[in-house]
C-alpha cells in the first residue's frame, strides 16, 4: 500500500470522506464534483484504490493535482478486501488530522446530498449510520420483490446474530467522529469483507457510543458492476456468528 497523491492547503482537515474503489473510473469523479458542490467546510478525500484495471487509481490522481485542498489517494496492490480498504482508509484520515471520517460508495448509491445533515449529526452523535430501514428511509423503488425482502431479512438475521439495536446492520454508508474510532480501536477489526460493517457496528455498540441512524433511500448503482454475491453474504453470516461467540 502506497500513499502516493497529497494536496494539503492551509485549510484545516475537518472532514474526511473515504471512499474505497474498484473499477470506478465511470463514477468517481462525477461522485468528487457532486460532493464538491456542497461546499462542505474542512472537506477532503481519502481514496483507497484496489489496483483498479480500468484506470480508477489515475484518474484519482489526476483529481488529487487539481483539489484545492486535503486529496489522498492510496494504491494497493490488487483486491485486498472492503474491510481492509475502509481500515487503511480511515487510518490514513486520522493520521491527516481529520475531526470527521464518512465512509461511503463510489457508485452513487449513497446520495451526496446526505452529507451536510450527517456531518452536522456528527456534532452531537458519536456515529451516524445512514439507514435504509429506519422511519423515512428505503431502498430503489425499482428493486424486485425478492431482492427487497433478501435485503430486508439478511439484515434481521445478522442484527439478531450480533444482539444489534442499530435499525440498518449493514449500512456502508456512515459517518465518525475521530474520537469513536479511536475507541473501537481500527486494528482491533478483524473482517475484511461483506461482514465489515455489521462488526463496526457491533464495536460501536459494544464501546457504549451513541449512534444516530440517519434515513435515506439506497439507489441502484449509476455505472459499473456490482461486486455483491450470494456467497459473500454466506460467508458473511458464518464469520460474523463466530465473531459474537468469541465476544
Amino acid at each position: 500500500m502506497t500513499s502516493d497523491s497529497y494536496n494539503v492547503t492551509e485549510s484545516p482537515f475537518k472532514v474526511a470522506i473515504v471512499i474505497p474503489t474498484y473499477n470506478e473510473a465511470e463514477t468517481l469523479p462525477a461522485l468528487v464534483e457532486k460532493i464538491r458542490s456542497l461546499e462542505i467546510d474542512g472537506l477532503g478525500f481519502v481514496i483507497v484504490d484496489d489496483g483498479s484495471p480500468d484506470g480508477t487509481g489515475g484518474i484519482a490522481d489526476g483529481i488529487a493535482d487539481e483539489f484545492p485542498s486535503v486529496f489522498i489517494v492510496l494504491h494497493r496492490q490488487g483486491k485486498l478486501g472492503l474491510g481492509t480498504a475502509y481500515m487503511a482508509g480511515f487510518q490514513t484520515a486520522l493520521d491527516a488530522g481529520a475531526q470527521k471520517i464518512i465512509e461511503m460508495d463510489a457508485d452513487h448509491s449513497h446520495p451526496p446530498e446526505e452529507l451536510p445533515s450527517i456531518v452536522e449529526k456528527l456534532n452531537s452523535s458519536d456515529v451516524v449510520v445512514s439507514s435504509r430501514y429506519t422511519q423515512g428511509g428505503g431502498v430503489d423503488p425499482n428493486w424486485s420483490w425478492g431482492r427487497k425482502q433478501i435485503s430486508y431479512w439478511g439484515n434481521v438475521g445478522i442484527r439478531l446474530i450480533l444482539g444489534l439495536k442499530v435499525k440498518d446492520a449493514t449500512a456502508g454508508f456512515k459517518g465518525f467522529r475521530r474520537s469513536a474510532l479511536e475507541t473501537i480501536g481500527i486494528d482491533r477489526l478483524k473482517l475484511s469483507g461483506f461482514g465489515f460493517q455489521a462488526e463496526v457496528a457491533y464495536r460501536c455498540q459494544q464501546s457504549k457510543l451513541k449512534i444516530t441512524e440517519h434515513p435515506y433511500v439506497f439507489m441502484e448503482r449509476t455505472a459499473g458492476k456490482s461486486k455483491m454475491s450470494f456467497a459473500i453474504v454466506v460467508e458473511a453470516f458464518f464469520r460474523l456468528s463466530w465473531l459474537r461467540i468469541r465476544g
